[in-house]
């Protein structure tokens, strides 16, 4: 199997007409990941399908996306149904959709406009504004802000300028209650019109005044059918002038996204932001999204641990994915 190459993609022959757009990014965490949501099952056949299955309350569709990358962390696409594998608390399942369909996404975007931000607030608006370009016509976007509090700025809507205008008005200053914003930004989600759901975090990670704590909103985000991505700056020359929170704020982004199948990236400088968050537009685009009917009927409510392998194609380099770590089963109790 042949596949062309460019700065962005690896585009297996299926799909090799997809234009290639350069962009650079430092990966903090890429950890394994998925989403589960229910589907009926009549929606779409068994194979490659031209977008997600409707939703019913009353199956039990596990759907997963997936992103994959070569060693050069560029996304391969045009891979097909046979040639991924996955494994639900270690037995592998029967694939019975896949898509590589863009579908609308419902996204929320969580910023961090606290004082730990103040140099980087500039930087870090643009980057919002640049991710916020890439959403198409039909996806929604809402924006919270958070330093001590948490703040609605903007809520869900087809048309980003509403969430432009807000990032404009931005002003830094207060504490940062990141897992506080984190959890405010999944309860908001439950007004997605798109059964694909993301949040974008743009902070520097420095949590110092949550009422919740790291271990809650690690359960919270295993729970939610939401992917989340953080980008943020980290500036390793000023380490020594960081105050704990911050020092942590890297591993407490990447433990977040990790949990839900996002990635956390990391910039060097603040002046790299706007290529981070054309990464994290760019990956969301291009996800594989696989569905299965779980082997194990059990509707027990525990959490399943699942695995997404993706055999070494002839003659090309490794390929590695990206997906959610688990799902908790449906419970009749």
């Amino acid at each position: 199997m042949s596949a062309t190459r460019c700065s962005a993609f690896m585009i297996f022959p299926a799909r090799a007409a997809v234009l290639c757009a350069a962009v650079s990014a430092v990966v903090l965490a890429q950890t394994g990941d998925g989403v589960q949501a229910r589907s009926q099952p009549g929606g779409t056949q068994a194979g490659t399908t031209p977008g997600l299955p409707s939703f019913r309350a009353d199956s039990n569709l596990v759907l997963i996306p997936v992103s994959v990358t070569d060693p050069t962390n560029r996304f391969v696409l045009g891979l097909r149904k046979q040639d991924f594998h996955i494994l639900d608390d270690g037995v592998e399942q029967p694939i019975a959709h896949m898509s590589g369909e863009d579908v609308p996404l419902s996204v929320g975007l969580a910023f961090d406009t606290s004082g730990s931000m103040d140099y980087k607030l500039s930087t870090s608006r643009e980057a919002a504004k640049l991710f916020l370009k890439a959403l198409n016509p039909e996806d929604e976007a809402f924006l919270v802000e958070f330093n001590d509090a948490v703040k609605l700025s903007s809520a869900f809507s087809t048309n980003p300028q509403m969430i432009r205008s807000a990032l404009d008005n931005a002003q830094p200053g207060g504490l940062t209650a990141l897992l506080d914003a984190v959890k405010f930004a999944i309860s908001e989600m439950k007004n997605a019109k798109n059964p694909r759901k993301a949040i974008l975090v743009v902070s520097d990670g420095g949590d110092n005044h949550s009422t919740y704590t790291a271990a809650q909103i690690e359960a919270l985000v295993r729970q939610a059918d939401v992917e989340v991505y953080a980008i943020g700056v980290f500036d390793p020359l000023a380490s020594f002038t960081l105050t704990p929170e911050e020092i942590s704020g890297p591993r407490l982004l990447s433990e977040i996204a990790t949990q839900t199948g996002g990635r956390a990236f990391a910039a060097a400088v603040a002046g790299d932001l706007p290529s981070v968050a054309a990464r994290v537009a760019i990956e969301l685009r291009n996800q594989y999204v696989l569905g299965y009917y779980p082997t194990n009927h059990a509707r027990d409510g525990k959490y399943h641990n699942v695995e997404v392998k993706v055999p070494q194609p002839a003659g090309m380099p490794s390929l590695k994915a990206h997906w959610r770590q688990g799902y908790y089963a449906p419970s009749d109790n």
